[in-house]
């Protein structure tokens, strides 16, 4: 019986064993993951830390159960150590220690990202975390329940920093984000990142932008965070979130190259260049349909999608990957933070000559109570008129995730800035207007004359 090994069960694994199964009943599906939990939203970590989520179990897309009885078989607790291409086998360690060799026809290398660890000293101190997996969550969720800490300092201002200043607020933590960037979230200009950071200060977190950090060390019982300025910070527990970066050592065990951002290289049918060997997710560089070149750019969205495609592929199919454009979301306490496509600089660098104009606006009928504003940017190119780019900060009430699909949905058909005001959009005074925020930025953009005919 063909047997399809597919190494990971995070979002790219269980998607290609899923796809396997939709389209093969008889050929023979493995899953291995290196913890327990397959299928586990990552992206929920924060939620559970916050107690807003009460149970970790409701974290599961589905359960190993629900997997199983889908025809695909789960290798538990087994970490991959290697893999030996010309014999199609992969060599795995229990938990326990126990050796097994398993063979396949078709491999899947799915083994995302791992934590970036800044070489500061004091990383391994009781105390410090980082947050990717599972485990570091349990971790978390052990310390706070057991040390009851009052304080925390978190070092890094991207998604999972600004989520988890949020959960930990939620708790009722005095919570101080130290960022080395010029402002926080630098996936949005930086107009928008100051209205991230300003909800955070209203919500009681101490932000410092602009600020390296030089140490971690442990004085008279408490963490005490020391800064290249000088300051001090002290604390009881320390989350260090400064990125991620693609795990690749078992795909160079069988010779696979790397690509963009040290990811693993693939091309758009999720291929490697070692025969028979596919690889998806957050480990693998991701085509970037705007830039038309390989990008490295982890987000759950693409692993999935990027997760059926190799699975189709691995049985014979020619699908390919239709290309990604960054698009993200984020609640910070009472804010929604959004962003799709490319934003000046990386339209400038790629050989566009990019405009970006900038509207707030009620997010509905402001006669109708609870409007809140919304602050939107839209970057189109000025030769051609085509829509590059957009960013959306608003209130969790104002449907932003929707209005950046929008923004999403005609960068993907490659719409113009001004066709976005023909789009039939759905209108009613308690949830838009005649014309919607997205087509208000959008007129916007043209009110502001390009150089193209």
């Amino acid at each position: 019986m063909t047997h399809m090994l597919i190494i990971g069960g995070s979002d790219a694994g269980i998607s290609a064993a899923l796809r396997i199964r939709e389209l093969d009943a008889k050929v023979r599906v493995t899953v291995a993951a290196a913890d327990a939990y397959p299928n586990f939203s990552i992206c929920g970590l924060p939620f559970y830390l916050s107690g807003e989520v009460a149970d970790w179990r409701t974290l599961a897309h589905r359960t190993s159960a629900e997997i199983e009885s889908h025809g695909i078989d789960l290798l538990l607790d087994h970490r991959a150590e290697r893999i030996d291409a010309g014999n199609k086998s992969v060599h795995f360690v229990s938990s326990t220690g126990q050796s097994a060799t398993v063979r396949y026809d078709q491999l899947l290398i799915g083994t995302g990202a791992e934590s970036v660890r800044p070489s500061i000293p004091g990383m391994d101190l009781p105390g410090v975390f980082c947050l990717r997996w599972m485990a570091d969550s349990f971790a978390v969720k052990d310390f706070l329940d057991r040390g009851a800490p009052r304080r925390a300092v978190i070092i890094g201002g991207g998604y999972i920093g600004l989520e988890m200043a949020d959960a930990l607020t939620v708790r009722g933590m005095a919570v101080t984000l130290v960022e080395f960037a010029p402002e926080v979230l630098t996936t949005l200009d930086p107009e928008l990142g100051r209205l991230i950071r300003a909800e955070l200060a209203g919500k009681g977190v101490t932000v410092h932008v602009g600020t390296a950090v030089q140490g971690i060390e442990q004085q008279d019982g408490a963490l005490v965070v020391a800064t290249a300025a000088g300051a001090s910070i002290a604390a009881d527990m320390v989350l260090v979130a400064v990125g991620a970066r693609p795990a690749t050592d078992l795909a160079r065990t069988a010779g696979v190259g790397l690509g963009e951002g040290g990811a693993i290289a693939v091309d758009r049918t999720m291929a490697t260049g070692v025969p028979a060997i596919w690889a998806a997710g957050d480990c693998v560089h991701t085509w970037h349909r705007l830039l038309q070149r390989h990008v490295y750019m982890p987000l759950g969205t693409t692993a999935h999608k990027q997760g059926r495609v190799a699975g189709e592929n691995m049985l014979g199919g020619q699908r390919e990957f239709a290309g990604s454009l960054g698009t993200q979301v984020v609640k910070v306490c009472d804010q929604v933070a959004a962003r799709t496509g490319l934003r000046d600089t990386g339209a400038a660098a790629a050989g566009f000559e990019p405009l970006t104009v900038a509207l707030t606006t009620w997010d509905h009928k402001v006669y109708y109570p609870g409007a809140t504003q919304m602050h939107l940017r839209v970057t189109g190119c000025r030769q051609t008129g085509r829509l590059l780019g957009a960013q959306i900060v608003g209130h969790r009430s104002a449907e932003v995730s929707k209005r950046i699909d929008i923004f999403a949905a005609a960068l993907y058909h490659g719409m113009q800035v001004a066709d976005m005001s023909h789009l039939d959009l759905s209108y009613t005074p308690p949830l838009s207007s005649p014309f919607d925020p997205v087509q208000m930025a959008a007129m916007q953009w043209c009110a502001r004359p390009p150089s193209y005919a």
